[in-house]
């Protein structure tokens, strides 16, 4: 071999000799966001069980698409996301553990996918941090495996503010692109409204610096995800316009209503709190929420020491407008509604963490890393304590459901039938039957068509014991199943 082509050679090698490393350091670093999403996923089955029968607001996104069970009342502020994203096994199996694993894995899954868009922003160790933060909380564990939209509004929010501020930062690749949109697609999808409020500080902080290519991107990701919506909106409610209406008028009227300590109310371990009654949780369940502003002031700090002001300050900028709605906006409260802002706050506080840890201060820092683990160790065993209540209470308040719906197949009541009254919705799925209501949010049906339908087939009146039925029904006979008048029609 001549000395010019041993020359070539050398070089070509040492070109090519750190692309092995490189890669090498790539895949070590997704390892660490690979194990934290097994973990969450594993802990999902584990502590929330498979066998939790379906929830009120599951049933409605299920039955949309199950061939199993008539479709339930589709109100003015759902969106069909969570239907399509259940109907790979839902349109198929009736199967709720199979549907609990299958969201389980896909949850997981997610959350690494999640995580992974920020790589480059901030060090492996944060990601991991912040996304164990995030994963850890009860509402998390327990909406994962479930049929709700707010873990993947949260899931969306991650993934499109972090590809955002990578493709801010440097010239984005087509496939970074492709996963902005499809993060803002995802939340829309979802739930288009809170979509906007994530999005509206990335569409203005695009439009100030005239990033036309993000703004577009972005804008395109939202209306993929939300035409659905609004499509909706004029084949079903008359307008967009009038189906925002209705939203408002179902959630009890959109304007200024401070519902923080609603949500305070509900940490500990209240789905829905509506009203929101009764005294506080522990302190010990609270202290997180007081904690979080603190040490999101303290990530400030660490970013602006460190000139990455920029990839902590969006996250926080929409945490906040992903929050206002539901903390000034409202009357009401569910933990799950502030999903994507605590999704958006835990690398920041992750990152707020890791300095306290790790900064150089003499006999500071093993006073630090005691105090740290010790705050995790309690936030943590005062989360599982919270998971393990709600899932006790949701598990019997859902089999309540299924033994009224065996007590209802031994009245005669059997598919095809119709149920009103008193938790129609839940009680008609578990016994097969369609549920219908003459008023309130879940409106669907008149007297005359109740009436009409119990002239072919059995129909059924819920009441609590005691309570006064409507006309329509007060002559049917009653039996009484736990703490429910059932009124059944005669004639059918």
């Amino acid at each position: 071999m001549s000395d010019g082509a041993s020359t070539i050679l050398v070089r070509r090698r040492r070109r090519e000799r750190p692309a092995g490393p490189r890669t090498t350091r790539l895949a070590r670093g997704d390892r660490p966001l690979a194990a934290l999403a097994a973990v969450f996923a594993l802990a999902q089955l584990a502590l929330v069980r498979p066998v939790l029968g379906l929830g009120w607001d599951e049933i409605v996104y299920v039955s949309q698409v199950t061939t199993h069970h008539p479709a339930a009342f589709f109100s003015a502020p759902r969106s069909r996301g969570v239907s399509l994203l259940v109907a790979p096994v839902a349109s198929w199996s009736s199967s709720v553990p199979l549907l609990r694993v299958y969201l389980a894995l896909l949850s997981g899954l997610a959350l690494y996918l999640a995580l992974r868009a920020w790589r480059g922003l901030f060090p492996t160790r944060v990601l991991v941090v912040g996304g164990a933060l995030f994963a850890s909380l009860w509402l998390t564990l327990f909406y994962g495996p479930q049929a709700m939209p707010n873990y993947w509004v949260a899931i969306g929010a991650l993934i499109c503010v972090g590809c955002f501020l990578r493709a801010g930062a440097e010239r984005p690749a087509p496939a970074l692109l492709w996963s902005l949109a499809a993060g803002a697609a995802l939340m829309a999808w979802m739930r288009p409204t809170d979509a906007v409020h994530v999005a509206v500080p990335l569409l203005v902080l695009a439009l100030a610096r005239r990033h036309w290519r993000l703004l577009l991107v972005l804008a395109a990701g939202l209306a993929a995800g939300g035409v659905p919506w609004v499509i909706e909106a004029y084949t079903a409610y008359g307008g967009l316009g009038e189906r925002l209406a209705e939203a408002s008028r179902i959630q009890g009227g959109l304007g200024w209503q401070i519902a923080v300590d609603d949500q305070l109310r509900s940490l500990g371990g209240r789905a829905l709190c509506r009203p929101c009654t009764g005294p506080m949780p522990h302190p010990l369940v609270t202290l997180w929420w007081f904690a979080l502003p603190v040490l999101v002031g303290l990530g400030l700090v660490v970013a602006a020491r460190a000139r990455r002001l920029e990839r902590t300050v969006v996250p926080l900028a929409c945490a906040i407008t992903a929050a206002l709605p539901y903390l000034f906006m409202i009357g009401y409260a569910a933990p799950r509604f502030l999903q994507p802002t605590y999704a958006l706050l835990a690398l920041p506080v992750a990152d707020a963490l890791w300095h306290l840890v790790k900064a150089p201060g003499g006999t500071w820092r093993p006073v630090a890393v005691t105090l740290v683990a010790l705050g995790l160790a309690g936030h943590l065993a005062a989360q599982l304590a919270v998971l393990n209540g709600a899932v006790v209470r949701n598990t019997e308040s859902r089999r309540d459901w299924d033994r009224t719906a065996d007590a209802l197949h031994r009245l005669g009541v059997r598919p095809p039938c119709l149920l009103t009254g008193h938790e129609a919705i839940p009680i008609g799925y578990y016994t097969g039957c369609s549920s219908g209501a003459t008023s309130g949010n879940n409106e669907n049906i008149t007297v005359a068509g109740i009436l009409r339908t119990a002239d072919r087939l059995p129909v059924a009146h819920l009441a609590r014991a005691g309570a006064t039925p409507p006309r329509y029904a007060r002559s049917w006979p009653v039996h009484r199943i736990s703490d429910l008048d059932v009124r059944l029609a005669p004639g059918g």
